[in-house]
């Protein structure tokens, strides 16, 4: 979808007080990105002049979204003397003659979803549901597919309480509309905010064109509570889901795999159940193993799990990682490690063997040091290697040894377990007598 001649401004001055956090409630996460980032990224389908208007917390959220995208307008409420979402737009500039108002609570929307504000004309264009139970919500008045006012439940006669349109919270304004009665906005209203709202009520006066647009609930569900939170994730994991398995991705129980946003895949990659992919992980040509999770790392013609552990900045390329084996910041290339081994801080080369239980020992407490191992080493189960270390091609490491040299020559075999001693009867001799079987 291509650029449209549209402004759009995004309300993301809100506390979120039901959300019942410190942190502002466009912050929250779905699929591992803030609410407030994914409307963000489908707006700049549509447009190129988008406004972020903030208050509460507006650092953070400055530069949160700064860390994502360039380009963004950020605009900052007055919200004492000017509170609600009639005073959130009393100071944007919108570039062009259709202004679109989202709301930063709803991280469902999409640029498809969106598009029907693009192809209506109107001096305002409002979105709404049907429900098949509206309690709780303002009904929306229409006649001839205009929309005549707007009526909270409580102030609603018995024959409004039986309609089942109700607002969904979006707008499509004209520059015109906009500039023309934002400035008699009163807050002359029990919570003394000024409401967008009121701007529907003064253009029907003026007899402007109102027309409404039936979207559906999913893509606009706001996100006001934990319990929100949690339903919108689920929709946004199945939709990612899909996605890649609409891509060539074999995903076996898909509702139990967690695919974070910024996640690849390429080529022929399969995940099994109970899995969880996070961060910019990028997996190519490879296998993920039934309960594996992997984070900020790169896997490519390899395989790993069940039950392995990739965590940030590992590189996996034709290699084997097995079940409880974990990583971290460690570079594989034409490695098998088969069960049961911790690998941090590490690089290691094609055709080396990791035996079961070896763990490279890379933190003295106070610093994290480096272990560099070189090709076609085998090393023995329930080794240790204690950074800073390198360890040459072709060296054996016996089982049992703990490696503390800084340099292994190629060619070498490293042995360092003590030699088996056996003293007959001293089970008997230590309890003083055989024990009954």
């Amino acid at each position: 979808m291509t650029e449209q001649q549209i402004s759009i401004v995004i309300l993301a001055a809100g506390k979120g007080s039901r959300m019942k956090s410190n942190k502002a409630k466009v912050l929250h996460s779905i699929s591992g990105k803030p609410m407030l980032y994914h409307i963000i990224k489908e707006s700049k389908k549509l447009s190129d002049d988008i406004s972020v208007v903030v208050a509460h917390q507006k650092d953070a959220v400055i530069e949160s979204m700064q860390h994502y995208f360039d380009n963004i307008n950020f605009i900052e409420q007055d919200a004492k003397n000017y509170p609600g979402t009639g005073g959130a737009v009393m100071d944007i500039a919108p570039k062009y003659d259709k202004v679109l108002v989202l709301n930063g609570d709803m991280p469902l929307i999409t640029a498809d979803a969106l598009k029907g504000f693009l192809e209506l004309e109107a001096d305002i264009i409002m979105s709404i549901f049907d429900l098949e139970d509206p309690n709780g919500y303002g009904r929306v008045i229409i006649r001839n597919n205009h929309v005549e006012y707007i009526v909270e439940q409580k102030d609603a006669d018995d024959a409004e309480l039986n309609v089942t349109t109700v607002n969904a919270g979006i707008y499509a304004f004209s520059k015109v509309i906009l500039e023309r009665y934002i400035p008699d906005l009163e807050n002359d209203n029990a919570q003394q905010e000024y409401y967008l709202t009121d701007i529907i009520a003064m253009a029907n006066e003026d007899e402007c064109s109102i027309v409404p647009l039936l979207v559906d609930e999913e893509h606009f569900k706001g996100v006001n509570s934990k319990k929100d939170l949690a339903e919108a994730e689920v929709i946004m994991q199945r939709r990612i889901r899909d996605q890649w398995m609409r891509d060539g991705v074999s995903m076996q129980l898909p509702e139990t795999i967690y695919i974070e946003e910024g996640v690849v895949f390429e080529g022929e990659c399969s995940v099994e159940n109970n899995c969880r992919i996070t961060g910019e992980s990028k997996i190519i040509n490879s296998h993920i193993k039934a309960g594996s999770v992997v984070e900020d790392s790169i896997m490519q013609n390899s395989d790993c799990g069940p039950m392995a552990h990739l965590r940030p900045l590992t590189q996996l390329r034709d290699t084997h990682i097995g079940n409880f084996v974990e990583t971290k910041k460690a570079t594989l290339t034409g490695v098998k490690a088969g069960h049961l081994s911790y690998l941090g801080d590490a690089d290691i080369d094609k055709g080396t063997n990791i035996g079961a239980g070896t763990i490279t020992c890379n933190y003295d407490g106070i610093n994290k040091y480096k272990t560099i191992i070189g090709k076609n080493v085998f090393i023995g189960s329930d080794s240790q290697l204690v950074a800073p270390v390198t360890i040459g091609d072709d060296v054996m490491i016996a089982a049992g040894t703990t490696v503390t040299s800084g340099t292994i020559e190629s060619g070498n075999l490293v042995l360092s377990r003590t030699k088996m001693r056996l003293v007959k009867d001293f089970y008997y001799k230590f309890f003083g007598k055989k024990q009954d079987t």
